[in-house]
């Protein structure tokens, strides 16, 4: 089976695509690549701020460009057996169609017009929703559509429903890298003391999981800070105004936090916190390659606190990459990351600034538990947010498809 994964998404931005091909090509999938990254102005805290934002002349004649170059791409790569069209790519599956009539097509349908209005906020809703007619169509196009979790699958048209499949955004490969290589988890030999086959110095018997990997050690002790880190676009689908109230009921404990990006809310979110919190380190973007090792120097990583439509259904990139970096995981208690993280997650209500407060107090006294957390957010990563994990859903339906075709 030969699958080409087509359009102008851009994995630096956005990696979801990277995982797919990943994941399929640890499955033995022949994959082949006719990329031309456009570019998004809402690029997430890996990329740096642009020095001025390009008009829309300017964009249309980007992306005019773009789709001319993806195009004599297209037409040298050889014909692949499915295509599937990258995040983002409600006009990028209508060009597939036409360059590859008779292959069937997926699209990567990880945010409706109606979720990357709230993403950005009131202003941008009424031009965005212009667009609607465009998406129906390039959902229409495909054979199969590909979401993130099953509450996003429910609130597709019911025609389109049963052409969807769930395939959890998972973790790249860097992630789990960065948590095995991390300066602060010394690897140590498998069976000793201290090789994180038994628990902590500082925790009670049966407090960290028996089969933590033996490459983690947790180092966050009594007496030290808890190291927290928050990561992503200032949006309302982060809540992370929900996290500045939180930090400024913090004073007195042991809590260094880290916060990276920018957005909409980032100064709202600033002024929350107050202008004297020495615990609090701002930054607005991290380069792409520092990002995981930066994430995984860190004891708890922070999820979403939003309570709009959007937040309650999805699960963000930062939770399954915090997890594989080796943190524990603190967000919004919703149904889709309950049932994902279960026991290995830590939960507080949408929007409720004084129990993730809480929850961070308590943290900092109890290292057993943050100890706990990490063992069992990594070990839960390594075995369900790995690429090959994530994409089995999508190989036994391409799987279905081609044989169906041959």
């Amino acid at each position: 089976m030969r699958v080409m994964a087509f359009g102008t998404y851009d994995t630096t931005v956005h990696p979801r695509v990277g995982i797919l091909i990943e994941g399929l090509r640890r499955h033995g999938i022949e994959v082949v690549t006719c990329n031309v990254p456009l570019g998004h102005m809402d690029a997430g805290p890996m990329v740096p701020p642009p020095a001025a934002h390009p008009g829309i002349p300017r964009q249309r004649i980007r992306h005019a460009r773009c789709i001319a170059e993806l195009v004599a791409k297209a037409r040298r790569a050889p014909r692949p057996d499915v295509v599937i069209v990258g995040y983002q790519g409600r006009l990028d599956i209508q060009i597939a169609r036409r360059l590859f009539p008779g292959v069937p097509l997926v699209l990567d349908h990880l945010e409706s017009v109606d979720d990357v209005a709230d993403r950005l906020g009131q202003s941008a809703q009424a031009e965005l929703r212009k667009v609607d007619r465009i998406e129906q169509a390039a959902i229409a196009a495909a054979r199969l559509v590909l979401v993130d979790t099953e509450e996003h699958r429910r609130v597709l048209l019911p025609g389109h429903r049963d052409r969807a499949v769930v395939v959890p955004i998972g973790a790249a490969p860097v992630w789990f890298d960065a948590g095995r290589a991390s300066t602060d988890r010394t690897p140590l030999a498998a069976g000793g003391p201290g090789s994180g086959t038994e628990p902590a110095s500082d925790a009670r018997p049966g407090d960290v999981a028996a089969d933590l990997p033996v490459d983690f050690v947790p180092d966050f002790r009594p007496g030290e800070d808890l190291r927290v880190i928050s990561f992503g676009l200032y949006s309302p689908v982060q809540g992370a105004p929900v996290i500045g109230a939180a930090l400024s009921r913090l004073e007195g404990y042991p809590i260094a936090v880290t916060m990276i990006g920018r957005g909409l809310q980032a100064q709202r979110t600033r002024d929350l916190v107050g202008p004297d919190a020495p615990r609090v380190t701002w930054r607005t973007w991290v380069p792409e390659a520092e990002l995981p090792r930066l994430v995984a120097a860190h004891d708890v990583c922070l999820g979403v606190f939003g309570t709009g439509a959007k937040a309650l259904r999805l699960v963000p990139n930062k939770v399954f990459q915090g997890a594989a970096a080796g943190c524990a995981v603190l967000t919004s208690d919703t149904a889709p990351q309950r049932r994902l993280f279960g026991p290995a997650g830590l939960f507080v209500p949408p929007g409720d600034s004084d129990a993730l407060a809480d929850a961070l107090r308590r943290l900092a006294q109890h290292p057993a538990e943050v100890a706990r957390l990490r063992a069992a957010a990594v070990a839960l990563a390594r075995e369900r947010f790995v690429p090959e994990a994530v994409v089995e859903p999508l190989v036994e339906r391409l799987r279905e498809i081609v044989d169906k075709g041959a």
